[in-house]
């Protein structure tokens, strides 16, 4: 039988160790999605307010309230009236009022006027709208979900192009779409206009008309030092380049521009100034990166943990360490500026290849080790279960590059890099007792006490403890191993549990990978 707690205990070593574990995987984007792509993914449609809009012009099938009073030939009363195929309504000892194709706001008035013929004084009216005749309007073209779909006379293209699932972005355009009654078009629609400037034009659609999404239109493919990454859509076989500057936004800092398409049927690049590919053509297609080419004599590094002022520096390339710590203040009774530690970016890229290595190593080994009967192979089932429920929470430990450049009090003068954070310790008179002892838990430092003096008022070992088996963590990220290390404030003590290898064959491997996670993924010395 497998013992289950040891590798339970792992878990918790791992997490503890490693840094955490991710708390979601960022979903991967496509950065060719079509601009404007965004506002069909909304849900407005289905949020549509229940109140008219004032330019809602009235039409057959709509549904009026009436309310009259007066005193003149004792004239009140309230009734629901309804518009007429000819665009009137009736009202009784005044007549028939014709209302269709009035705007909702100047209704009252209308029918006001109409009344004001029959009764000059005494008498008063109040109008409003109950409902409004839906109108039914063919979708079709570009669009995911062509179809006919019902709204009112005052709603928006857009609202339209959404019930039909929002327009594809493989065939449709956005920038030609036409709205057409009786075969003819009535009003031509750009989304750009609407995306960059809020420009949309205001329809009154009627019953049977149709929006037509055009075919796409020449399009390039837009990343790197951009704010908009997406694919833009032109029309026509080509385009200028300020164009697509106007709609992509370069940073400031972008200086060039790589351009890969093709031009007479062959693979073709360039690679142009920004002010001069404004002035080139840009054919259906290409596609475009923006980069910064131009050389940068400063970098930035971040500040984190106890200090006083600025958190971020921008400093000479070529910097190191000592000489950014003189311009940080710090308050000596809070910082422990002796335990300061680094987090680099390339480090953790090399940590984190190195532990994906190892990772691989143990689930080739757990996947592809034979068994001689059909017993064995039972419990090598069980155990490559565990193992490899280990090796996915093992794929989750998010490294941080941590690099300790400080030991027993003195800090090396290490060069900076771009992106580093210097990590400044907060002061702890407490040292942390974890792991294999039979009660976990933090207690006030002694100067006089060692590793087993702590151990000890945590309870003692438990049966499981490896007593030769103990790691100090530093407050700087440092990993030590041994039962003689002195202890200083801060520390965090940990008690490994025993491993019986002959219970589980790859205990030795994960017990590998939970070291380097301790010396890797947590931290990399430079002493």
């Amino acid at each position: 039988m497998i013992k289950q707690v040891q590798l339970i205990w792992l878990f918790v070593l791992l997490l503890l160790l490693g840094g955490g574990v991710a708390a979601e995987t960022l979903s991967k984007q496509n950065v060719y999605q079509p601009f404007g792509a965004n506002i069909f993914k909304g849900n407005s449609a289905s949020k549509r307010s229940d109140g008219l809009d004032q330019n809602y012009r009235l039409a057959a099938g709509d549904k009026v309230a009436l309310h009259i009073w007066g005193v003149v030939d004792a004239v009140q009363t309230d009734s629901v009236v309804v518009v007429d195929a000819s665009g009137k309504i009736f009202i009784p000892k005044v007549g028939a009022v014709k209302v269709g194709g009035v705007r909702a706001a100047d209704l009252q008035g209308v029918v006001k006027r109409k009344l004001r013929e029959r009764y000059k004084e005494g008498v008063d009216v109040y109008v409003n709208i109950l409902t409004a005749t839906p109108v039914s309007v063919f979708v079709t073209g570009g669009v995911l979900r062509p179809g006919q779909y019902a709204g009112l006379q005052s709603d928006s293209v857009l609202s339209f192009l959404q019930q039909a699932g929002g327009i594809d972005p493989l065939r449709g355009s956005y920038r030609n779409i036409r709205v057409m009654r009786y075969n003819r078009p009535v009003a031509t629609v750009d989304l750009y206009a609407f995306l960059l400037w809020g420009k949309l034009p205001r329809l009154q659609f009627r019953d049977g008309d149709t929006i037509l999404v055009g075919p796409q239109g020449g399009t390039v493919n837009v990343e790197g030092e951009v704010r908009g990454r997406f694919s833009f859509e032109f029309g026509g076989k080509s385009t200028r380049g300020i164009e697509v500057v106007k709609y992509a936004r370069p940073y400031k800092k972008a200086s060039n521009v790589r351009i890969s398409g093709t031009r007479n049927g062959k693979p073709w690049s360039n690679y142009l100034p920004i002010n001069t590919f404004k002035n080139i053509r840009i054919m259906d297609g290409d596609s475009l990166r923006f980069v910064t080419d131009a050389p940068l004599n400063t970098m930035a590094v971040t500040i984190e943990g106890s200090y006083l002022g600025n958190s971020y520096y921008s400093i000479k390339k070529g910097t190191r360490l000592k000489e950014l710590l003189d311009y940080i203040s710090v308050d000596p009774n809070e910082a422990d500026i002796g335990n300061i530690y680094l987090k680099r970016k390339s480090v953790a890229l090399r940590q984190k290849k190195n532990l994906e290595k190892s990772i691989f190593r143990l689930e080739r080994a757990v996947l592809t080790t034979p068994a001689s009967s059909d017993g064995e192979a039972l419990i090598r089932s069980k155990e490559a279960e565990l193992v490899l429920q280990f090796v996915k929470h093992a794929k989750e430990v998010e490294v941080d590059g941590r690099v300790v450049v400080s030991d027993h009090g003195r800090v090396s003068n290490v060069r900076l890099e771009e992106g580093d954070v210097i990590v400044i310790p907060k002061k702890s008179d407490v040292v942390i007792v974890s792991g294999e002892v039979q009660i976990p838990q933090s207690m006030v430092y002694a100067s006089n006490a060692n590793i087993y003096d702590y151990v000890q008022r945590s309870g003692g070992f438990t049966e499981r403890a490896e007593k030769k088996r103990i790691i100090i963590v530093k407050p700087n990220g440092q990993v030590l191993m041994g039962a003689h290390i002195k202890v200083s404030p801060g520390d965090e003590i940990m008690v490994f549990p025993k491993i019986d290898e002959k219970i589980m064959q790859y205990n030795k491997d994960m017990m590998a990978i939970i070291f380097q996670i301790a010396t890797a993924a947590k931290a990399v010395g430079i002493f």
